[in-house]
């Protein structure tokens, strides 16, 4: 299952029915699960640990050491999980002292050019399209959607269910639930149709609409809108959601709905 061409370091533990296809470099301290496919002229480096039934298109590099200064040659890994699809030419560094680790969770997909920088945390079933650009300290939450070219500020935080429009340039928060787009990042909406196909009954989706137009619609900031949230709304998990994720931003949220 291992092409002649390829070199794989003995230490490196491979999967059952895992397939390797020539000009592969698979480095001594890499873990891959069972049941994967690994394409032509991927670079798999000390550090990796990849689960099962995982798809590497040709020239990805998963692994490499951080591209920042400070760091210091410790011995830190990349996390990628069960059912993960990484396209042509990502790269996948991995994590520095602040979390040594770089983790992309269960079924996600990363088209073609992707980028993810050290230290970000890829929660379960989120798709990156192509060329979309992660700096380091990023966590993105379950089921998110990033359209192509998009690039991400250090230490944002993007919520669950998340959609966010191609070319998007995104240097603060994004909450969970929402439709992100425009230039600089506004709020344009609740993903309505994302959280109807994973199962939210009418009912959520209205109740996390009241809330984000408390937030982000009418005249007010967010610290008072938060207070008519909390102060007006009927209590709900995905209420209790939002105004824990909002509380919790060190970055500050991106902008309100603008009609213009």
């Amino acid at each position: 299952m291992i092409h002649k061409s390829s070199i794989v370091h003995p230490d490196a533990i491979i999967g059952k029915n895992t397939i390797i296809e020539p000009f592969v470099h698979i480095g001594a301290d890499v873990v891959i699960g069972e049941n994967c496919w690994i394409g032509a002229h991927v670079s798999i480096m000390d550090g990796s640990r990849i689960g099962d039934n995982c798809h590497i298109f040709p020239g990805a590099v998963i692994g490499a050491i951080p591209q920042d200064l400070k760091f210091g040659g410790e011995k830190s890994v990349v996390v990628i999980g069960n059912n993960v699809t990484i396209r042509e030419y990502c790269t996948v560094n991995r994590g520095t002292k602040d979390l040594m680790r770089t983790e992309i969770k269960d079924n996600c997909l990363l088209m073609a050019y992707v980028h993810v920088a050290h230290d970000c945390i890829i929660h379960a079933n989120c798709i990156l399209a192509n060329n979309v650009t992660l700096a380091g300290h990023i966590e993105i939450g379950e089921y998110a959607i990033l359209g192509g070219l998009s690039a991400v500020h250090q230490f944002v935080k993007i919520g669950e269910h998340a959609m966010i429009g191609g070319t998007s340039k995104v240097r603060k928060d994004v909450p969970p639930f929402v439709k992100a787009a425009r230039d600089p990042l506004a709020y344009v909406g609740v993903n309505s149709i994302g959280l109807n196909r994973r199962g939210f009954t009418s009912d959520q989706i209205t109740a996390i609409q009241d809330v984000y137009r408390l937030l982000y619609v009418k005249e007010t900031n967010v610290h008072k809108g938060l207070d008519l949230v909390k102060s007006k709304l009927d209590d709900s998990p995905e209420k209790a959601r939002i105004i824990e994720f909002v509380e919790s931003s060190k970055r500050g949220l991106m902008k309100g709905f603008r009609y213009n």
